[in-house]
């Protein structure tokens, strides 16, 4: 049975005109520095993260009284065994989360909230999500990128006097921006906004909407058409979820996250009042970019949370797991799994918390921290599960509730797997974060020579930026020649008396940055204005930079501990394997920037979508049913049960 791919009112757009669409929305300068966008400039700017910021120290009393509550509420209160089992959290979990404040964590004490920092909004989501990661989850996607986080940036004063108080305490949100045929492709986003006298009418249908089933509160992102005395375009919307029109048609399943409240809402002749517009018109993309720029922050926080639980468990399960006559952690292979795990875990929490400070104190633009963040965490969190996953070996694919069962200790292992999998996929695939990372990294070369392999733009122009980028190219190319990473006793600090030596570490960054940089105008050159089409080789210069920042932040950070005596020397050493282990997967990144299969998979895949092998696909039988790869979202009326349910 066929059925229509898209719905019948999704813009057909080109693909020039989607990348217009996204270059509108990406905030175009740069008004503080970046020690990232730094970093791929050729650039090591360590004065901008070192010595390693710190938090007040009212932040840090409230922050870990609210930890010390939300722990015994972790312990004393939620069941993950029961919510993986019933793939749904109590109503009175929900409540009781409600009634400690955690869904006002990020949301200012005037309106009712917790009023914390980054960094401890970031260390509650790692302790709650270690319980349940579809707690980490409902309450990341109700404060990151729900409502309480546009509205604090861009909402007007009548708006957070109306909703914030609501939602510090009582009442959950919602982002709605995906829709069935449209994903990171918002130029084709076919909800429309309607503007109807005092009010707009919205008609749509929305999908993966992360907490929809259960949310009091949505922001939705629809097209405003263009009209007279309206600007139109993509633009943000506070919506009442019991609102007359809407319709939670299904609550959607997954591989993980069984408890998590996502489902598929349609919008129909939803009226919503002017007054509930986030910003102007047209604004929508720009605020949901802006707002991820730290929300993105939320999902590596939880991978740290992972990444710490993978450790404790395969210290204690390695030292009692014995083959050939020893402890399977003194086997060199299951070695070397436990190490990955540590150094990196450490790492990660490095990146984590020093984006999350540099946040809280607004000195620095974090777009790019944020992002590379959100990347590194959630690919090494994946990684770090896999491999705990093998060391636990037969039991590590078996449920915990069968562990459980025959008399073993109920380790969710292949859980944990599981529900790291989407962070890959939530909040912009592993491939969107490098486009738009890679985006921001060569921002400025597009900025002085972008015109140069602009098709649109005249002679004139052409040649304006060919002067500009001759004096820009002039100044800079030199700078990456030499540096400071090729004196021997340069960051010296690094290298303290009995302990291991972060300052050679630090030197290589340097000088791998120069190499990035050099590496990125190299292809520049060479592919122009189809460099954008190049993204195996843009991947990996992101790749490279974020081994780069990683490394950075774990010396600076091993340094903080050694400065203030909490683990230092551990710390130094953690440090130096984790600065050990990224120079070789960096020096694999640089090596497969030029020999690589990217031009002979690219080949294959034509002959793959032309059908020329479909004699290779010969001998199996495809379980999947019936039915459209993209189901029908033409707006009009529902037909189905509303699921929507509300906690109180």
């Amino acid at each position: 049975m066929s059925a229509p791919s898209a719905p019948k009112n999704t813009p057909r757009v080109t693909e020039r005109e989607a990348r217009q669409v996204a270059e509108a929305a990406r905030e175009q300068d740069w008004h503080k520095p970046s020690f990232a966008k730094e970093l791929f400039l050729g650039r090591f700017r360590l004065d901008l993260i070192h010595p390693h910021p710190l938090p007040p120290a009212d932040d840090v009393r409230r922050g870990e009284a609210f930890l010390s509550r939300l722990r015994e509420f972790c312990e004393t209160r939620i069941d993950g065994a029961l919510i993986e089992r019933e793939a749904r959290i109590p109503d009175e979990v929900i409540s009781g989360l409600k009634e400690l404040g955690a869904l006002g964590m990020k949301i200012d004490p005037k309106y009712g909230g917790l009023g914390l920092t980054q960094v401890y909004y970031n260390k509650a989501l790692a302790l709650v999500g270690s319980v349940s990661p579809a707690i980490g989850a409902l309450l990341s996607a109700h404060q990151s990128i729900g409502v309480p986080q546009p509205l604090k940036i861009f909402g007007s004063q009548e708006q957070k006097d109306t909703f914030l108080p609501r939602l510090a305490r009582t009442d959950i949100s919602a982002f709605l921006l995906t829709e069935p045929d449209v994903g990171s492709d918002p130029a084709r986003l076919a909800t429309s906004a309607v503007p109807d006298g005092p009010d707009y009418v919205l008609d749509g249908v929305k999908l993966w909407t992360t907490n929809g089933v259960v949310a009091d509160l949505l922001v939705v992102m629809a097209r405003v058409p263009k009209s007279e005395g309206h600007k139109g375009g993509i633009t943000a919307f506070v919506v009442e979820a019991d609102a007359p029109g809407i319709t939670v048609e299904h609550r959607n399943a997954f591989m993980g996250l069984r408890g998590l409240e996502n489902g598929v809402t349609r919008f129909h002749r939803v009226r919503v009042p002017a007054a509930n517009r986030i910003g102007p018109e047209g604004a929508g993309l720009k605020i949901a970019l802006t707002t991820l720029n730290t929300g993105r922050l939320s999902l590596p926080a939880m991978c740290v949370g992972a990444g710490k639980w993978c450790l404790k468990i395969a210290r204690e399960w390695s030292a009692v797991r014995e083959q050939w006559g020893r402890p399977v952690a003194r086997h060199e292979a299951v070695g070397a799994k436990i190490s990955f795990i540590a150094a990196t875990t450490f790492a990660l929490e490095a990146v984590v918390d020093l984006a999350s400070q540099m946040a809280d104190e607004n000195r620095n633009d974090i777009r790019i921290e944020a992002a590379l963040a959100k990347l590194y965490g959630s690919e090494m969190g994946c990684l770090m599960a896999d491999e705990l996953v093998q060391i636990r070996g037969g039991r590590g694919f078996e449920t915990a509730d069968s562990l459980a069962a025959r008399g073993e200790r109920a380790v969710p292992a292949e859980q944990l797997l599981r529900d790291l999998r989407i962070n890959r996929i939530f909040e912009g695939s592993t491939e969107i974060m490098h486009l738009l990372i890679a985006r921001e990294a060569v921002d400025a070369h597009l900025k002085v020579a972008g015109d140069i392999i602009d098709p649109d733009k005249p002679l004139s122009a052409k040649a304006k930026a060919g002067a500009n980028a001759a004096g820009f190219y002039a100044r800079w190319l030199p700078r990456l020649v030499t540096g400071p990473g090729q004196l021997p006793r340069t960051y010296g600090e690094f290298n303290p008396p009995g302990h291991p030596d972060l300052s050679a570490h630090l030197r290589y960054v340097e000088r791998a940055s120069r190499r990035l940089a050099r590496s990125t105008f190299y292809a520049m050159s060479r592919w122009q204005g189809r460099m954008e089409t190049k993204q195996g080789y843009l991947g990996r210069i992101v790749d490279i930079g974020a081994e780069l920042f990683a490394m950075s932040a774990a010396c600076v950070r091993a340094e903080l501990l050694r400065s203030t005596d909490d683990h230092g020397r551990e710390a130094y050493r953690l440090a130096d394997v984790f600065c050990h282990q990224s120079r070789v997967r960096v020096e694999e990144l640089f090596t497969r920037l030029w020999s690589n299969t990217d031009d002979l998979d690219r080949r294959l895949v034509d002959g793959v979508l032309s059908g020329a092998y479909t004699w290779l696909e010969e001998g199996v039988i495809d379980p999947s049913g019936d039915g459209p790869w993209i189901a029908d979202a033409t707006p009009g009326p529902s037909t189905r049960e509303n699921v929507h349910r509300t906690v109180r």
